[in-house]
């Protein structure tokens, strides 16, 4: 009899120990939560011409003549804006996009709070913790050739090309604007509004479509080549035309898409 209790108390314990040791999954979170996908797009122009290399002549703000050999920029420290006004920071955040490698013109931010965003914004150039962090990697390893040295650190754009106007022997330009400290920094901020607002959600992403106009170097303050063909370090003149690129991005349109 007592063999017979211990026997019908085992078959009622065995199934309760399966269920307590199965996997307990977490629960689902509904689509509105679920972190997404924004695509941003930077096109880069020439005024009203989309930008095309070492084969197009350009004429500058000041009258000069131009090719473009070579457009390249950081962009870094990406933030997206939302309604509420609280932000969200890309981590890792550093791109190098380089007119010549059109697949760098293009990239995603992964896991994105869903929500309604209102604007970005972002640095041109590389932040002075970056800077001083010794060697790095990937979009900031110095083999890109977009690093001075140590003590002046990267170089945060670069637009080189010949001019007739240019006192070079071989009639080349190269602006190269560095410097993350102090009152020459190359570093600079940049806010973008959206229209209006892009609520992305699930299965729908964000789609951002940048322009940077490569003519807004040579103004509002005016810049020659006949007086300035070559910069290479950080200085007054590096400083101007920072002053001046800050200004050459333009939002072309924000939007969702099901891509």
């Amino acid at each position: 009899m007592l063999q017979n209790i211990k026997g019908a108390l085992l078959m009622l314990i065995l199934p309760l120990a399966v269920v307590s040791c199965e996997k307990k999954e977490d629960p689902k979170l509904p689509a509105e939560k679920l972190p997404v996908e924004v695509h941003l797009n930077f096109k880069n122009y020439v005024g009203a011409e989309a930008m095309k290399l070492k084969t197009v002549t350009y004429k500058t703000p000041q009258g000069e003549d131009i090719t473009i050999s070579r457009f390249n920029y950081y962009i870094s420290n990406i933030k997206l804006t939302k309604a509420d006004g609280t932000t969200y920071a890309e981590p890792e955040s550093y791109h190098l996009l380089q007119q010549e490698k059109t697949s760098s013109l293009h990239f995603h931010m992964a896991d994105v709070p869903a929500g309604t965003y209102t604007g970005m914004s972002f640095l041109i150039g590389v932040d002075e913790a970056r800077n001083t962090s010794g060697a790095q990697t990937d979009a900031l390893d110095p083999v890109n050739g977009m690093f001075w040295t140590w003590q002046t650190g990267y170089i945060m754009a670069k637009l080189e090309g010949t001019s007739p106007q240019s006192k070079d022997t071989t009639k080349k330009y190269v602006l190269h604007i560095g410097g993350y400290k102090g009152e020459n920094s190359g570093i600079r901020s940049v806010s973008i509004n959206f229209p209006s607002p892009i609520a992305i959600e699930g299965a729908t992403n964000g789609d951002v479509v940048i322009k940077a106009d490569a003519l807004k170097w040579f103004e509002p303050n005016a810049i020659k080549i006949a007086e300035t063909s070559e910069i290479m370090m950080p200085s007054a003149k590096s400083k101007t035309i920072a002053d001046n690129y800050v200004n050459m991005f333009t939002l072309e349109s924000a939007a969702t898409t099901t891509e």
